[in-house]
């Protein structure tokens, strides 16, 4: 019976720090710019998948270097959903700041849209996209020399949107036609991957009646250094330093010369990025789908709700707390610890499922927040102010 509890709350705490990786990128764009972004468990997904893409390349090398192919994968993750989230933030969020339903609307239809995207994207599609993109982004780019652009912007929009997305159709569906793309399948499509983790985070280390798996050491781990990495980034870099002085007082800082909008645009891809880093976590754990965000994206808000917005040790404590409690109700393991008093067991035997437990545990966040609205750690001087 310990033994069992003692393994509940190694995997929930492995849980917990899947969670915490998206929470920091979700805690420190919220803290900074207000940002609800529903797409965050899309850009997870995003990073698993990164992972899937690059685990397929190293296959072809095996030995050695598939064994390594996972250090690869967390910084390929990294860097793809860092610079999606950048695209994100200059092409959509900058046009929504201070206007939270409609961010919060935008991005949830972004989230549509990645999910639609990973379950259809081709060679045709790609073609599409990235001939649109140099289409109306490169018309955009060199008509913006002209002296006169900010009077005729809104008519270049509305002539180039539709000539670019006319011409990248047409020309993608010729392309496929030409070279048979278009028979060809979606290259993930609707059904789940999965990701085979390198030989070296196979099994587990024995302690006891059970075994500490090498997989979830290995996200412990990660998490550790991630949350290590951040803390000093935001605290002895200078531009650590600018992240730090806009979340307290933005209009001050623009006043002292900080460039507010580049801080905006390297926090939203620093949280994207992070958030890939979990995807690539996520992926070690179970297979990746295009749902895959969706089954995290809620618990990662209640981190950050209950944490205290744009604190980092509230993360920690909620995600640990979070992960470890739905695990320990989810998998049965309490009912069974408290299958000695049978009432209890029999309650707890009821919420014995992933679902449920969510469920369970966003009831008692429910109550907590009555209590402290403001969550563990609320901010406190200036920063409320602001």
């Amino acid at each position: 019976m310990l033994s069992g509890l003692l393994d509940g709350i190694f995997s929930g705490i492995s849980i917990g720090s899947v969670l915490l990786l998206a929470a920091l990128g979700l805690a420190i764009v919220f803290g900074l710019m207000g940002v609800i972004n529903m797409a965050h468990g899309e850009i997870m997904m995003l990073g698993a998948y990164t992972t899937f893409v690059v685990q397929n390349v190293f296959k072809g090398f095996g030995g050695v270097w598939f064994d390594l192919y996972i250090f690869f994968a967390l910084i390929a993750a990294f860097i793809v959903t860092a610079l999606f989230g950048l695209v994100l933030e200059r092409g959509v969020i900058r046009y929504l700041y201070g206007r939270p339903l409609e961010t919060l609307l935008a991005t949830w239809g972004v989230s549509l849209i990645l999910q639609q995207f990973v379950r259809s994207v081709s060679w045709v599609l790609v073609i599409g996209i990235v001939l649109f993109c140099l289409l109306f982004f490169g018309a955009l780019k060199f008509l913006s020399r002209r002296p006169d652009f900010d009077r005729i912007r809104n008519w270049v929009i509305t002539i180039m949107l539709p000539l670019s997305a006319a011409i990248a159709i047409v020309t993608g569906i010729v392309i496929g036609q030409t070279y048979k793309l278009a028979a060809t399948k979606p290259w993930f499509g609707a059904q789940n991957v999965d990701v085979t983790a390198p030989r070296w985070l196979r099994g587990g280390l024995p302690v006891g009646d059970f075994q500490l798996s090498y997989a979830r050491i290995f996200i412990i781990v990660l998490t550790i250094t991630c949350v290590v990495a951040v803390y000093l980034f935001l605290n002895r870099s200078a531009w650590g330093l600018r992240i730090r002085s806009v979340t307290q007082n933005r209009s001050m800082s623009a006043c002292l010369g900080i460039p507010t909008q580049k801080v905006d645009a390297l926090t939203f891809a620093l949280g994207s990025g992070l958030a890939g880093i979990a995807g690539c976590a996520v992926s070690l754990l179970g297979s990746v789908g295009p749902n895959t965000g969706q089954n995290y994206i809620v618990d990662t808000f209640m981190v950050v709700v209950v944490g205290g917005v744009g604190k980092l040790v509230g993360s920690i404590v909620a995600a640990m707390v979070i992960g470890t409690a739905t695990y320990l109700v989810g998998s049965g393991t309490l009912a069974n610890l408290l299958e000695p008093v049978k009432p209890l067991a029999d309650f707890f035997t009821f919420f014995a499922t992933t679902s449920m437990a969510k469920v369970m545990v966003f009831a008692l966040i429910v109550v907590f927040l009555q209590f402290r609205p403001a969550g563990l750690f609320p901010q406190k001087g200036r920063t409320v102010d602001a």
